[in-house]
């Protein structure tokens, strides 16, 4: 037929079918038809499924329907070869520009934390078959088709690094005032670190889309940007720049949070346990290679230096109670008479009795707070011991014999060393203690 002088008939009439029959096809792919406005509307969990069918239509379009139409084309109209070119692309035209309007319009929808790795994921879709594309398009009209595929590729890098600005916005600006009653890890350190975690996977296009991204990064900047970490921000990768802003917006963040408990000691819990799941998630990622060793070194260094703070704040009152000023004559063998041993031994059992009080004050709110990980759980618990069980075990031996044996000891003298041995073990459980540990004394 085109060889008898009808090759233009026979390409519109091709044109025609191989359209009708690639629009079927895509969506057989679940490529829908649908514009902006259609697509801003639609819920996130459905726009989210229509994405991922996105991801993997775009790739079978270009590989397997293109690929075919551009045989097929070349094989029919063979005649001619710019009527072949204009056939391929007037044919294939409709195809590309459906799978193209839709990503645009997730490209100009309002921009969302939740929909980055999506995005992401169509962007590195589309960057992978743009080289196939540029086979399969010759001639002055396929160089129109891989414009509009680049331009759409640019709105959806756009879209990459708009969001993570937002997301960087939120978390900085994230307040609520709810704090965790037991001190335990906030719902947003865990939402943070799995979506800093997720961005890693992408570490190879986001270096590439943050690269000459100087305006939003430092719109982002906050006095608390300017520490140690910041002398590392050379040798990191833009990602990396990237991840070390938004680490300092989680910490500020939490750091804010802390200061809602009334309980300076709490305060320190709630730090420590927050800062230690961060660390972890990155020590067990590419987190740890992106951010560094030096990184790890000094948040690790705050986890301690909250620990001996807990420490100070939540027990000096109480081993305040066992210091060894006790005066009047006798000491701590028991002997003397006169009002100078009734002094002592007076002061003695009000030694004991605050310590009790403090003690057990301090057994009823701690152990419904909550310390998740085991290891600074019982970290927590050996260093209490450490502290608290022999200061009480000398106290003890030195005057425990003058209070021992007489009226109401029981009252003073209310734990040995091993009952509070027992008891410290119920610390940290986030569930209120047995208090039954204690053998009293008759």
């Amino acid at each position: 037929m085109a060889r008898a002088g009808y090759a233009r008939e026979l390409a519109d009439a091709y044109c025609n079918i191989r359209r009708d029959l690639l629009d079927e096809y895509l969506s057989v792919l679940g490529v829908e038809r649908l514009s902006i406005d259609e697509v801003q509307r639609v819920e996130w969990k459905q726009l989210n499924d229509k994405m991922k069918k996105w991801v993997q239509g775009v790739k079978t379009v270009v590989r397997v329907l293109l690929a075919g139409e551009r045989r097929l084309c070349d094989q029919v109209l063979a005649v001619s070869d710019e009527l072949r070119e204009e056939c391929f692309v007037e044919s294939t035209k409709g195809c590309i520009m459906q799978i193209l309007n839709f990503g645009d319009a997730v490209a100009v929808c309002p921009r969302s934390p939740e929909k980055l790795s999506r995005i992401l994921d169509m962007y590195e879709a589309l960057a992978e078959v743009i080289p196939e594309m540029k086979d399969l398009c010759l001639g002055s009209s396929g160089d129109g088709v891989i414009s509009d595929v680049q331009a759409i590729l640019d709105r959806l890098g756009e879209a990459v690094r708009g969001t993570l600005f937002e997301f960087g916005k939120v978390l900085q600006q994230e307040s609520s005032r709810r704090a965790m009653t037991a001190g335990e890890i906030h719902p947003m350190t865990r939402y943070v670190m799995n979506y800093l975690r997720l961005l890693v996977v992408y570490s190879e296009t986001l270096d590439g889309l943050l690269d000459d991204d100087g305006d939003e990064s430092n719109a982002l900047e906050r006095p608390e940007d300017k520490d140690q970490d910041t002398e590392h921000l050379e040798g990191m990768t833009p990602l990396g720049r990237r991840l070390l802003k938004l680490m300092c917006y989680l910490e500020a963040n939490l750091e804010d949070k802390s200061k809602l408990y009334e309980d300076a000691a709490l305060e320190c819990i709630f730090s420590m346990n927050n800062l230690l799941y961060i660390v972890q998630k990155v020590k067990d990622s590419e987190l740890g290679k992106i951010l560094g060793d030096h990184w790890v070194r000094r948040r690790s260094g705050k986890i301690r230096q909250y620990s001996k703070s807990y420490l100070r704040i939540s027990w000096m009152k109480t081993l305040s109670y066992l210091r060894d000023d006790v005066h009047g004559s006798g000491g701590g063998s028991g002997s003397g008479s006169g009002s100078g041993h009734s002094g002592s031994r007076m002061s003695i059992k009000e030694k004991f009795k605050n310590f009790n009080l403090s003690f057990e004050e301090i057994y009823r709110n701690q152990t419904l707070w909550k310390v998740p990980d085991p290891q600074l759980r019982e970290e927590l618990k050996i260093s209490i011991s450490e502290n608290v069980i022999p200061a009480y075990r000398a106290f003890l031996g030195r005057y425990g014999s003058q209070v021992d044996g007489g009226k109401n000891s029981g009252k003073y003298i209310k734990y040995t060393p091993e009952d509070l041995e027992s008891q410290l073990s119920d610390l940290f459980e986030g569930s209120p203690g047995s208090a039954n540990h204690s053998r009293r004394r008759t």
